[in-house]
């Protein structure tokens, strides 16, 4: 008997209003029934090109409608796939039934909004919210208007609106004033942009709560405006930025705490869920043992006030980051200052620096299995499938198991076979990681193709199959991203074990890998407009990144011997820059000028683009100052414009002092060449780069040239991975 729309679960329209966005038409008819059961599940089943999919709830139902996709269709929806897939018909499946392994997946971190979404808009938000229904998310970090919240709050208590948006600080910073580690950095924030984004916050929540999300939300940790109460305040620095911290005795705090819930609700709703993280990346003002649990006391008490059901959820991070002082005595006395109620703990970097394992699973409190899978956002081709596998196994097994599974990246759109692995754990195991491959490499392309998996095999035995290697980014990445100077000259030996443990794979077989996909994008060209071509621009630049570095060798080399620089090996050098944005500009998600341009976007007059530009330039290059440089290439991307700008005019510039520098060495070249680089970096945060353009669609013709020129090029000779793990960080 056909189920009547009536009869269907409360949910069913806004998961039917996801499918036809994403098959197209045809998903209009597909029927959505209720499904009984302790944990989260779904069933599906399709007969005559009629889908049914039942589920307990309405994010089990996108999960479900996913596994119908990519079991009967043999298509996954990614990132970079071509929406709608306006599927003809619904493909006929026998009946398949899955339960979730945990029952929630946390998606997000404060830095993914500085480092991938600030200038999204709200066709950017529909689509990801739509990535996160179908891969299970259920609790996103959600901070889009937040800065309303702030400057209501504080004007509420006496701070007059202006200073509250100085106080606020650049679009492309808040995230980080968020967490409390700027005060008023990159320019004031316009009213505009404020308006504009308590709009987007809006929209953005009603959809992740319409399909069944419960995002969090932040919460006061402590930082104020210091005109506030500038008596009262005492300062803290995070990566050379002073910020104005309220003792968690003072009555103000729990007040100032109560008032930014209370708006935050009137404003946005609340499910009671709130990210505060008063310690991220500085020690407490107060060694005493006892002193954290004070701020965690001030703190659930100022949201209590707005909300009794409030639940504060925090990252492990401090524990990690600063492990000498967060020690097993001071931790546990935190935690115990904590009720197990109140607190959601985000083990933030668990496939690497698991702090579960310290701390015997948080003892009694609830917490979440998170893979931080990248720092900064950068563009390179790194991870640990199978450690991640293990990992999480791990975890699963003692006495207080995770309640959910995360994904805690500082930014997004890089590595896609880390995110689509992790959110499949979530729901069961990957006992073949080979094998689930294979399934991940047919569903990605939507084609079954003995090349295609061959190269992702390869990629898994290289970029992705060392267990040693650590992404923390102050670790050598590759000398393109590198800010350049003479320093390393006087050291060859050291220099040739910096380069060579970026270098931890077979580099012959990455470039087979890569090969491999070209051969297949170049069989059927409409392959690459969708996932293969962003794959394509991913291993190419992941390759040229070890030629870079052989060239740059052979340019120090050769100039040794000759007391100048080798003009041939600095033109060959400088050209795989020219030749590489080449191919990036063949793709808007591995350009400068698409970021630009979409923070460009939200001014509301041309005269008014600067701050914002200039926030989406400073924080993918120096981040801060160019005269401080604590923080330079943090967040380096291998895009389009930086290659082929930024990056190669630093090393031309390097490179017409080399001769001064063999020829008399001395600090003062090393003075020189810093100078120059600043008043380098000062122009482009003013005016930006020349512009590249080449067709989209052109990736496999670019990426052809850019393999016969530079694939069969000798790179450094392979370290052993014990000498890249020795750079690893604690």
């Amino acid at each position: 008997m056909p189920l009547h729309r009536e009869e269907e679960p409360l949910w069913a329209e806004a998961v039917r209003s996801l499918a036809v966005r994403v098959i197209g038409p045809v998903a209009a008819s597909i029927r959505f029934a209720e499904l009984e059961g302790e944990r989260r599940s779904f069933r599906f089943v399709a007969k005559g090109g009629s889908l049914t999919v039942s589920a307990s709830d309405s994010i089990s139902a996108c999960v479900g409608l996913h596994a119908y996709l990519r079991t009967a269709a043999v298509t996954s929806v990614g990132w970079d796939t071509m929406l709608p897939l306006n599927l003809p018909s619904l493909p006929d499946s026998l009946e398949v039934r899955e339960e979730a392994r945990l029952a929630d997946a946390y998606y997000l971190n404060f830095c993914t909004f500085s480092y991938t979404t600030p200038y999204w808009r709200w066709s950017d938000w529909e689509r990801e919210i739509d990535w996160m229904a179908l891969h299970g998310i259920t609790m996103p970090l959600m901070v889009v208007g937040h800065e309303a919240v702030l400057q209501k709050a504080y004007v509420s208590l006496g701070v007059d609106s202006e200073s509250v948006r100085e106080f606020l600080g650049g679009p492309g910073y808040l995230p980080f004033q968020f967490m409390g580690c700027l005060d008023g950095f990159g320019g004031d924030l316009s009213q505009l942009w404020i308006d504009q984004h308590a709009e987007l916050g809006s929209r953005i929540l009603s959809r992740q709560r319409e399909l069944g999300m419960t995002p969090v939300l932040p919460a006061f940790s402590g930082h104020v405006p210091e005109g506030l109460a500038p008596a009262r305040v005492t300062q803290r620095f995070w990566q050379g930025f002073k910020t104005s911290f309220l003792d968690p005795t003072d009555p103000l705090y729990r007040k100032i705490g109560a008032e930014i819930a209370r708006v935050q609700i009137s404003l946005f709703g609340t499910d009671h869920l709130y990210a505060a993280d008063p310690f991220i990346e500085m020690l407490p003002i107060d060694t005493d043992l006892a002193y954290p649990g004070v701020v965690a006391e001030s703190i659930l008490a100022g949201l209590q006030d707005a909300d009794p059901r409030a639940v504060w959820v925090m990252q492990s991070w401090p524990f990690a980051y600063l492990r000498e002082f967060w020690t097993h005595e001071r931790v546990t006395a935190f935690l115990d200052a904590i009720p197990d109620d109140r607190l959601l703990i985000l083990d933030l970097w668990a496939e690497s620096e698991p702090q579960w394992r310290r701390f015997t699973s948080f003892g009694r409190k609830q917490w979440v299995w998170c893979a931080l899978l990248n720092f900064g956002g950068r563009t390179d081709l790194v991870g640990y499938p199978d450690g991640i596998v293990t990992q999480l196994e791990d975890a699963i097994l003692p006495d207080n198991p995770p309640i959910g599974i995360g994904m805690t990246m500082e930014g997004t759109r890089n590595n896609p076979v880390l995110y689509e692995l992790v959110t499949d754990l979530a729901w069961k195991p990957v006992t073949d990681i080979n094998v689930w491959l294979d399934a991940f490499v047919d569903q990605r392309y939507r084609v079954v193709h003995p090349n295609l998996r061959q190269g992702w095999r390869e990629l898994l035995a290289t970029v992705y199959g060392d267990k040693n290697v650590n992404i923390f980014p102050e670790l050598f990445r590759g000398i393109m991203t590198e800010k350049p100077s003479y320093s390393p000259i006087s050291d060859l030996t050291t220099l040739r074990r910096k380069l060579g443990s970026a270098l931890w794979y077979d580099h012959a077989r990455l470039v087979h890998g890569w090969e491999l996909l070209l051969i297949s994008a170049e069989s059927d060209r409409t392959l690459a407009q969708g996932s293969l071509g962003h794959d394509l621009a991913e291993v190419g630049l992941s390759v040229m990144l070890r030629v870079a570095d052989r060239f740059y060798l052979d340019v120090i080399e050769s100039s040794l011997i000759r007391k100048e620089g080798s003009l041939p090996q600095i033109t060959k050098f400088l050209r795989l820059f020219e030749d590489l944005d080449l191919m990036l500009a063949t793709r808007s998600e591995f350009s400068l000028e698409a970021w630009e341009s979409s923070a460009a976007g939200w001014a509301a007059a041309p005269e008014q683009q600067g701050p914002l530009v200039d926030n989406a330039r400073r924080i993918l290059t120096v981040w801060g100052e160019p005269a401080t440089p604590i923080l330079d290439d943090y967040a380096g991307r291998i895009w389009s414009g930086l290659v082929g700008g930024y990056y190669r005019e630093r090393w031309r510039i390097w490179a017409a002092g080399l001769t001064d520098m063999l020829r008399h060495p001395s600090d003062a070249c090393e003075q020189k060449l810093d100078a120059l680089l600043e008043t380098q970096a000062r122009d482009f945060l003013m005016n930006g780069v020349g512009r590249t353009s080449v067709s989209e669609s052109d990736v496999v013709t670019q990426s052809r040239l850019l393999f016969d020129r530079y694939a069969h090029e000798k790179v450094m000779a392979r370290n052993a991975a014990s000498s890249y793990s020795e750079q690893g960080t604690e």
